[in-house]
């Protein structure tokens, strides 16, 4: 079986792996946060990014290497900071959504990633995977390539922060990114929903839970993203309210809407994320966008570290047992054709060239959510019978973590260098 939810001390001592104590997880976090910060322009520079650091620290915290420490996703801390992270990932992508980069110019390119290469990443996805692994359930199959759908334009950051590179595309790299994580949750709830019935969960019921979930959560955010941030404006207005607590904003609105959707029976992951849709609309002041904004790209970010420190202790550990040949040639084509694919069918017509179509379907890397909803899925169906496919994703996110993290600068510099001098 797949580790995740093993946590015995005793036998973990008698296998030579060390028990993890929460304080050393606390002081190894800080100290990686601190060190790394001191050269994080220097490992910028070099093409070594964050996410690259924790997760590659936390393989050789494991049981893999040194064995110092012992972790599992079913442990509270790890639960908790895994929900937090998730729910406030959506949260800030919704509210950094630039409406005009999503729909201006002829193109559309953003609309046609989401609307047309989203969901035939799903369906090629499921294809091969159903080609790939006999004796796996379709709806097993289906939830690999689900969550293995959403992109982690964080995995890639100099590619949307090059000048080099044309504005159009990066905007509509950094608005596919910040969008089909929310897109691809209610499919991904319905599948696990299936599998629940299939194990005798929610059996006779999946539908009425399903479509509580699918409804009542985006209901109860919207109201508390509207009211939230209908509130946050008239009280900036009056100048009632300093900057740092509109920056500290963020968190206690996704938190508000998960908290109220989940106590309803909703779902609070696409609360949040509608939360951020609905503080967007109510919020017309940019200096308080802005400041809500910046909560996610510093605050936010430390959750998504620890994230990944805890994808390298604990998940990474627990799947390789499970990597074979037909593994790797899954996770291999999932970051290329069954990305690319249907990155190039949705831009058909979109009058792009092929470097820059190209360009688009490699940099889709798989990060923060595809861990995320992976966890969400361990907690919800367990792992007995799905360690297979759930070792592909795992395994899909490692190579995406490196492989665009290292490509991401060399290959923008290549590509803006190829670029007109002006703005596509």
């Amino acid at each position: 079986m797949l580790g995740f939810g093993v946590d015995n001390d005793n036998k973990n001592q008698a296998l030579g792996v060390a028990p993890m104590h929460h304080h050393q997880l606390l002081i190894l976090f800080a100290l990686l946060i601190f060190a790394f910060g001191l050269v994080s322009r220097f490992a910028e520079r070099n093409w070594i990014t964050g996410p690259m650091v924790f997760m590659t620290v936390g393989i050789l915290g494991s049981s893999l290497a040194f064995g110092f420490l012992h972790v599992t996703p079913d442990m509270g801390p790890v639960k908790l900071v895994a929900e937090l992270a998730l729910t406030l990932v959506l949260f800030i992508d919704a509210t950094m959504i630039n409406r005009d980069a999503f729909t201006s110019g002829s193109n559309r390119i953003p609309v046609r990633l989401l609307l047309i290469g989203l969901p035939l990443t799903m369906i090629f996805g499921t294809v091969f995977g159903v080609w790939m692994f006999d004796g796996v359930s379709i709806w097993a199959i289906m939830l690999m390539a689900f969550i293995l759908s959403p992109t982690d334009a964080a995995l890639g950051q100099a590619v949307v922060k090059s000048e080099g590179v044309p504005i159009q595309i990066r905007q509509s790299i950094s608005v596919e990114s910040g969008l089909n994580d929310g897109i691809a949750l209610p499919p991904i709830l319905i599948v696990m929903a299936l599998l629940g019935a299939e194990a005798g969960e929610h059996e006779g019921a999946w539908l009425g839970f399903v479509i509580k979930q699918v409804t009542l959560g985006p209901v109860v955010g919207l109201a508390v993203g509207f009211i939230g941030g209908k509130l946050m404006q008239i009280m900036s207005d009056k100048g009632w309210t300093e900057e740092t607590f509109q920056r500290l904003s963020a968190l206690p609105l996704a938190i508000l809407a998960f908290a109220f959707a989940e106590s309803v029976e909703g779902n609070g992951f696409i609360a949040a994320f509608v939360a951020g849709l609905g503080l967007t609309a109510a919020i017309t002041s940019q200096s308080v966008k802005h400041q809500v904004q910046e909560f996610g790209e510093t605050e936010g970010m430390q959750l998504i570290l620890v994230v990944f420190l805890i994808f390298g202790l604990a998940m990474v550990p627990a799947a390789v047992p499970y990597w074979g040949t037909r593994e790797v040639v899954y996770a291999l084509a999932s970051l290329t054709v069954l990305r690319m694919l249907p990155v190039a069918i949705s831009l058909i017509g979109a009058k792009l060239d092929w470097q820059t179509i190209t360009f688009i379907g490699w940099f889709g890397p798989r990060g923060i959510a595809s861990v995320l909803y992976l966890l969400m899925a361990v907690a919800a169906i367990g792992q007995v019978g799905f360690e297979r496919v759930m070792s592909v994703i795992v395994l899909t996110i490692m190579i995406s973590v490196y492989a665009h993290g290292v490509s991401a600068m060399p290959l923008s510099l290549r590509y803006g260098a190829s670029r007109p001098s002006r703005d596509m």
